[in-house]
Formats: C-alpha cells, sequence, structure tokens
C-alpha cells in the first residue's frame, strides 16, 4: 500500500457538517494525521482539543513602508498606487503607507526615484504543529482582514505529509474549506481522494456539483457523504441520482439529529455518542472510506511497482 494516502473533505457551502465528519474520522482511522486547511476559520481544534508543539508565523506577501529620511516628497508613489494606499502626511512633504490599505504590489517600491520605500515581509497569521488523543494535527489561522489563505493551504498540507511520512503513518485526513475558490483548489489538487459532504436542499445540492466540477477539473476521484438525509427525501433521491449517474461512491447517508448540536456545544465528538443513530451512521461511513483509501493506497502502489 503506497504511503501515505491522502483525502480531503470539501463541501460547496459552509455549515454541511464537514468538521463533524473529519472529527469523527479522526477517532475511526487509525495511523494518520489530520490537516485544518479551513484557515480563514479553522474550527476542528475546538473539537480535537490540541495541544501546540510548534507555532510558526506565515508571512504570504510584502507590505509597503517609506523612510522619511529618503523621502523628498516627489509623490509618484501616491500617484501611482492603484489602491489609494499611499497619502501625504498632514503639514509635512512626507508620504506614509497605510498598512491596511496596502496590497504589497510593489509599485511604489520601483517608481520611488530616491530609492525611500522597502517591501517587507508582512505576517499574516500563523500555522501550528500540535498533537490529539487522536494523532498530530497540522492546522492554522489567518490573522483578520489577512489574504494569502491559498498559499498558508499550501504549507499546512505540505507539512502534514511530510509528519506522515516521517512517522510512518497511513492516512493524511484534511478539513478543506468550503467553496471552490482559491483555498480549496490548493486543498484539492495532488490528493488521492476528496469526500463531498452535501445536504439535502436546493442551495447544498447546486454547491455540491460545483465542487464536482472543481475536482473533475483536477482529476481527482471524488466520493459523497449526503448530511441531514432524512430533511428532504426527495433532495435525497436527487443526490443520489446524480453520485450513480457521475461515478461517485456515496459512502453514507447520515440523518438529522439534536445531539449533533448538543455535542458540538459540549465541545465532543459525535461519534462517541452511545444510542445514536448519527454516530453509527458516522461509524459506518468510517468503515466505507477505510475500504475505499486502502483500495486507492494499492491501486497507486500497483502503479508504481509497474513503473519500476
Amino acid at each position: 500500500m503506497k504511503l501515505p494516502v491522502e483525502v480531503t473533505v470539501v463541501s460547496g457551502k459552509g455549515g454541511t457538517g464537514k468538521t463533524v465528519l473529519v472529527s469523527s474520522l479522526a477517532r475511526l482511522l487509525d495511523s494518520k494525521v489530520m490537516a485544518d486547511c479551513d484557515v480563514d476559520a479553522p474550527d476542528l481544534h475546538l473539537l480535537l482539543k490540541p495541544r501546540v508543539l510548534r507555532a510558526v508565523a506565515f508571512s504570504g506577501g510584502k507590505i509597503a513602508s517609506i523612510d522619511e529620511d529618503r523621502c523628498t516628497g516627489c509623490g509618484q508613489c501616491a500617484e501611482h498606487c492603484r489602491f489609494d494606499a499611499v497619502h501625504q502626511v498632514p503639514g509635512s512633504r512626507y508620504y506614509r503607507v497605510d498598512r491596511i490599505g496596502c496590497e504589497g504590489c510593489g509599485v511604489c517600491f520601483y517608481v520611488c526615484p530616491e530609492a525611500a520605500v522597502e517591501l517587507d515581509d508582512n505576517q499574516n497569521g500563523t500555522w501550528y504543529v500540535s498533537d490529539t488523543d487522536f494523532g498530530p494535527l497540522v492546522h492554522a489561522c489567518l490573522d483578520p482582514a489577512e489574504e494569502n489563505s491559498g498559499k498558508l493551504v499550501s504549507i499546512v498540507r505540505k507539512e502534514a505529509r511530510n509528519l506522515a511520512e516521517r512517522e510512518g503513518l497511513r492516512y493524511i485526513i484534511v478539513d478543506g474549506p468550503p467553496g471552490i475558490g482559491c483555498p480549496v483548489i490548493s486543498s484539492i489538487t495532488g490528493t488521492e481522494l476528496v469526500v463531498i459532504v452535501t445536504e439535502p436542499t436546493v442551495s447544498g445540492f447546486h454547491d455540491c456539483e460545483r465542487v464536482v466540477s472543481l475536482a473533475r477539473h483536477f482529476g481527482v476521484p471524488a466520493a459523497a457523504v449526503i448530511n441531514k438525509y432524512d430533511l428532504n427525501l426527495e433532495a435525497t433521491v436527487r443526490a443520489e441520482a446524480f453520485f450513480e449517474k457521475e461515478s461517485i461512491a456515496l459512502l453514507g447517508k447520515i440523518p438529522y439529529g439534536l445531539e449533533v448540536s448538543r455535542a458540538i456545544a459540549d465541545a465532543k465528538l459525535v461519534v462517541d455518542m452511545e444510542d445514536s443513530p448519527v454516530a453509527t451512521e458516522l461509524r459506518a461511513v468510517g468503515d466505507a472510506l477505510r475500504g475505499l483509501l486502502e483500495k486507492i493506497g494499492c491501486e497507486a502502489a500497483a502503479s508504481e511497482q509497474g513503473k519500476t
């Protein structure tokens, strides 16, 4: 079996139950590292309660500053700034950069005739390597209003893979961001499997179709889970027909249950709740996913052996 096998859990929209599934997989699967790539709004750590072993500052871009000792007040920087982030200091000939408005494009740096502009690393957030009761966790968080989340996602995935390879772990379980934007693309490219969590609503199914198209575009195999399937059985039947048509394995259908909200409020894993239909189906999804990942790993190992 090729090691490690990476699976990324995604959803077309937020609130479908993606993190509940990933936290359950943390309990159900052995020999794995978890990675929270929803760096704009991470929440996996709330359920896994990590103990931070390492914290590293993340700098995803540059930010401009002006040395007033060199500035002659020519105004070239303000004239060429497309983001209106450079302004003259009131009552002075000097110019100053608004750090919140600066996009780090570097135009002011190149047009300044006095070399008075400097481009400094801008800390956008922090990424962490932590230990949990279920295994290692790599996670991160962007600072408020910061960008470059796709780059931070790449760092989280790379560190998770390095850790898995170093410790000989079988799986990398990624909690991906919602939607189909840059962070999602960074989360699914090169992964062995995408698991799409959807719900039986009009918006949920529409966004699910978009995620399927995205996975197809990048050539990543997909499987699916329908959460809260019994809230709209007609929509669930429609989703099942869609997955069958697209040859997407349906790993399971999870019922709606009030115990989910109670477990989350208490920061507990839903899969640990006794006498819960939701927990029972989560365990069935875990078994189905384990079998699929073993199949993918064996096929990849056979392919690699054939090349040699």
